[in-house]
């Protein structure tokens, strides 16, 4: 039996393993957990990994004030923001509203907008605690790992995440009228990431997995709103959250060249239940309760509509995790467990969408924009 099977997710599709971690109470102001790994100073200061060393360089060079640079006088239509974000998706909601005894018939105007808003708050709370989530990560890599050219670049995106964090709080706290709590599924999986003692891990779940979530949700946001605030808010984290996931590519590269076959198993079953859960993450349970659909009969009747691409936020989480994956060379990596497993849940035509490394080259502009300011 391997690792996904015994954490009792053999069936991806088990609705009663989805819900159950709804059930868990995280805390209402805090939540405690167990950080593990070896503190690594190392006394080699020599600098010998030219990849790791130009993200540094670019880091050094591209960061920016939230306070300064954004402009937060605009005053937001919460409203047309979230109707944007539901048009996105209408043939989502055409295909929810078609299935037989659906509640959503019934739903006029009225009570898409009002879903639409809640959706909206729910994902840009979300964003904010899996930013605290990457800060508390990233500090943990500082810690771990043992290369002085990922010390130094890690601790630039301890600074950026400091920075998301801030910024994702404010546009909560003074723009939207709505927190939500974080989602089991989020969460867990930073508990997991942070609970490992191996320094790779923490790459593997979130610098590969959450922040690849993050960049693929940052892009379909960005490219659907006009608001003009959060649309710089967000070009100026995806270009922070794409050098952040080429740090995670290049460090994993070249330490998974010298694993062997079990722990490159282990490395790929943890990427499975990653991507599960971040999948999972993405039915917004208590969004839809909120507005009065039962999470168990939403949940059913979005698994039956589950189709490759037919999810516009799952196929662009799908699109960064899959070729990340296949560049780390854990897709086809011992019998190609990985790259069943995605053919499984129906996502593997992602495989050849454009890597990080390639998407970073586009969105670094960061650099020049802050020169100018």
């Amino acid at each position: 039996m391997d690792k996904f099977e015994a954490l009792g997710r053999a069936d991806v599709n088990d609705i009663a393993s989805i819900l159950a971690d709804d059930a868990i109470d995280f805390g209402t102001t805090e939540h405690h957990t167990v950080a593990r790994g070896d503190t690594v100073l190392t006394w080699d200061y020599e600098r010998t990994r030219p990849g790791l060393s130009k993200l540094y360089e670019r880091a050094k060079t591209s960061q920016w004030n939230g306070s300064t640079q954004l402009d937060w006088s605009i005053e937001v239509d919460i409203e047309k923001v979230a109707t944007e974000m539901q048009g996105a998706v209408q043939g989502l909601r055409d295909r929810l509203t078609a299935i037989d005894n659906s509640p959503l018939k019934s739903w006029g105007d009225p009570e898409w907008t009002k879903f639409s808003i809640e959706a909206f708050n729910w994902r840009m709370s979300q964003f904010l605690h899996g930013e605290q989530g990457a800060l508390l990560c990233t500090a943990k890599i500082v810690n771990t790992t043992p290369w002085i050219d990922a010390k130094y670049f890690a601790a630039t995106q301890v600074v950026d995440e400091a920075r998301h964090v801030e910024v994702f709080a404010r546009y909560l706290d003074t723009k939207l009228d709505g927190h939500y709590s974080v989602n089991a599924n989020l969460q867990l999986l930073i508990d997991d990431i942070l609970n490992d003692n191996r320094w790779d891990m923490t790459y593997m779940g979130m610098q590969i997995m959450i922040e690849g979530l993050a960049l693929a949700a940052f892009g379909f946001m960005h490219a659907v709103t006009e608001e003009p605030l959060l649309k710089s808010l967000l070009r100026y984290v995806m270009s922070d959250e794409a050098r952040h996931v080429a740090f995670g590519v290049l460090s994993l590269q070249e330490f998974y060249q010298g694993l062997g076959n079990s722990e490159i198993r282990e490395r790929q079953e943890f990427a499975f239940e990653a991507a599960l859960r971040m999948r999972d993450r993405l039915m917004m349970h208590t969004v839809w309760e909120k507005c009065g659909v039962d999470r168990g009969m939403i949940t059913k009747m979005l698994m039956s509509i589950r189709e490759p691409g037919g999810n516009p936020f799952q196929a662009a989480l799908f699109s960064k995790i899959v070729p990340n994956c296949k560049k780390l060379g854990l897709l086809d990596a011992g019998d190609g467990w990985l790259r069943e497993r995605f053919t499984e849940i129906g996502v593997i035509e992602y495989e050849n969408a454009p890597d990080t490394e390639v998407e970073y080259a586009l969105l670094d502009a960061v650099n020049e924009e802050s020169v100018a300011v």
